[in-house]
């Protein structure tokens, strides 16, 4: 499918890739797994032109078609987030605590991680690269600061402790496995990487910290663009924050409800205690757990292939890992080429801790299938209708992703799958609650709102860092203190990417429940979904749009 304007974005993504590896890698572009992202203040600026360049061609390329249109609205969508977030210089400080630049470089390292199969040259040359690019992140991050600006001390002080984080699994690396000169090589590598990371530790914690300001709240212009940037809509602000209110209440009465069929006339906090002392809802060899994993998803897709979805047979396996860190459990997309699997990826800290599992279907659901194997999977292969940036732009919209994926719990939940009453618990409390909380809190911090008379919670008091922790301690039993302190930091660190979840998944059931109601018995739920997915990511006023515009045909006799 060549056309002016899939060559446009074909060459968008290559020249970006080329700046930014570590973006890359994010996104599964093949190419540049010897290369690290240059965070200096000139490479910064060279994606920022990059934009402004595409952008101008883009507007001098006319289109040709429906899926020209679409294809020419995503990318024009992007380009111009870019531009305005560089233009008021929201990511000047360039940390956070999800995926900052710290982050990124420790993801792009990892993914080479392959054990006795892993890509040896690459890994060595990303080694090397490690010092260089710290020293152009703290040229930006200096830069920045003459400006006045630097990151809240929260962001700083997690970055320092992520850095030192690193050391030791870069210390850890399995360089036994390398044949002899390149081992050495490699060791030295991850030993002055090492260094790089103390050094750069030290900088933040002696030099950058002391000046951080203590005031985290970005107020409501740069959370406006935050929106923009990760949910591709415009929202009044105090009518969502009111709206996950209410969202939240609905969710906790659920909940209630949920945990009476477990445990009658017992409060839902001793319910969920209750699961997870239960050795029926543990499996205590990681081994094991890996297994079960694996066939949870195997017999799902066998469920839902022909049924529900259409299921193409290179998504008709994931790759279930288990890693001994700390964290929630993520998925990682096949790469363009498909030589990388679609992999799952579940945290056991401890693999000889006993694993509660009344909590693991629902994620299942979400990070696997119906949820971001199938979306991106069927992304990454629809070489058809999408072109190449779309086809891997997915982790550039998580209202769509995201959204998605909260879709596919709640879609699992209305065909039956949670039959056992500690599954379904385990949607409601380990995963719904906690995203209406965070409209909640992300709205609120970042505004400084106050919290609406009649919640019982610190009726009409402003919201800050310590009350949002003891709103999710309260409010999100399941999680220990380090996960909620976590959550705070991520929060504060990347204005509005916690809507991505419930506004995405409320967009998702909204186009559906209209085209149900337009097309009435002719409504096919397969045909919906294949249509749906087959759009590609994009911003949800535009997701909105092409399934409101396209739903008499969605839903009837696709070729």
């Amino acid at each position: 499918m060549t056309t002016t304007l899939n060559t446009l974005a074909d060459h968008y993504v290559d020249e970006l890739a080329a700046l930014d590896p570590c973006l890359a890698a994010v996104m599964g572009i093949a190419g540049q797994e010897h290369h690290l992202t240059d965070y200096s203040p000139q490479a910064a600026q060279a994606r920022t032109d990059l934009a402004r360049r595409t952008l101008k061609a883009l507007d001098d390329t006319p289109t040709t078609s429906d899926a020209e249109r679409i294809a020419a609205a995503v990318l024009r969508e992007r380009l111009t987030t870019d531009i305005a977030l560089a233009d008021a210089d929201a990511y000047g400080t360039l940390l956070d605590t999800l995926d900052g630049p710290v982050q990124r470089l420790r993801h792009a390292i990892g993914l080479l991680d392959q054990g006795p199969a892993t890509d040896w040259d690459a890994l060595l040359a990303r080694l090397r690269a490690l010092p260089a690019t710290l020293t152009g992140l703290h040229q930006s991050l200096q830069a920045a600061r003459h400006r006045g600006r630097i990151a809240p001390h929260r962001q700083v002080t997690r970055n320092a402790q992520d850095c030192r984080g690193m050391r030791p699994y870069l210390a850890g690396l399995p360089t036994h496995h390398a044949d002899g000169p390149l081992r050495h090589a490699l060791d030295q590598a991850a030993a002055a990487a090492n260094e790089a990371l103390t050094g750069f530790a030290t900088y933040l914690t002696h030099d950058l910290a002391p000046h951080a300001p203590r005031h985290d709240a970005v107020g409501a212009d740069r959370y406006h663009l935050g929106v923009r940037e990760f949910l591709g809509t415009r929202l009044d602000l105090e009518e969502t924050y009111a709206w996950g209110w209410e969202e939240l209440t609905r969710i906790q009465h659920e909940t209630a409800q949920a945990a009476a069929r477990i445990a009658p006339g017992e409060p839902v906090p001793a319910v969920l205690a209750a699961l997870d002392r239960d050795p029926r809802h543990h499996i205590t060899d990681a081994t094991a757990f890996r297994t079960w994993l694996q066939d949870l998803a195997d017999r799902t897709i066998t469920d839902l292939d022909g049924t529900h979805f259409h299921i193409p047979p290179p998504l008709r396996h994931i790759d279930c890992r288990t890693t001994a860190t700390d964290g929630p459990a993520c998925y990682l997309a096949p790469s363009e080429d498909l030589s990388r699997p679609g992999t799952l990826f579940w945290p056991l800290p401890d693999p000889h801790t006993p694993t509660p599992t009344w909590t693991v279907p629902s994620t299942m659901f979400h990070e696997a299938v119906p949820g971001h194997h199938l979306q991106l999977g069927t992304t990454t292969l629809n070489t058809t209708t999408l072109n190449r940036f779309q086809r891997l732009s997915c982790e550039l919209h998580p209202g769509h992703c995201e959204g998605w994926g909260l879709y596919a719990e709640r879609l699992m939940d209305e065909l039956g799958y949670f039959a056992d009453p500690a599954h379904r618990l385990g949607m409601l409390a380990g995963g719904q609650q906690l995203r209406a909380a965070r409209i909640v809190l992300d709205i609120g911090l970042h505004l400084r709102l106050p919290i609406p008379p009649g919640t019982g919670f610190h009726d009409g008091e402003r919201w800050t860092p310590q009350l949002a922790r003891d709103f999710l301690t309260h409010h999100c039993a399941l999680n220990p203190p380090a996960f909620v302190a976590f959550e705070i930091d991520r929060y504060l660190g990347r204005p509005g990417q916690a809507l991505a979840y419930k506004l995405g998944e409320k967009v998702w059931l909204e186009a559906r429940d209209t085209a149900r109601r337009r097309d009435g018995t002719a409504f096919d739920l397969k045909q919906f979904h294949r249509h749906a997915l087959d759009l590609g990511p994009m911003g949800l006023d535009l997701l909105r749009t092409e399934l409101t515009r396209d739903t008499a045909r969605t839903t009837r006799h696709l070729p």
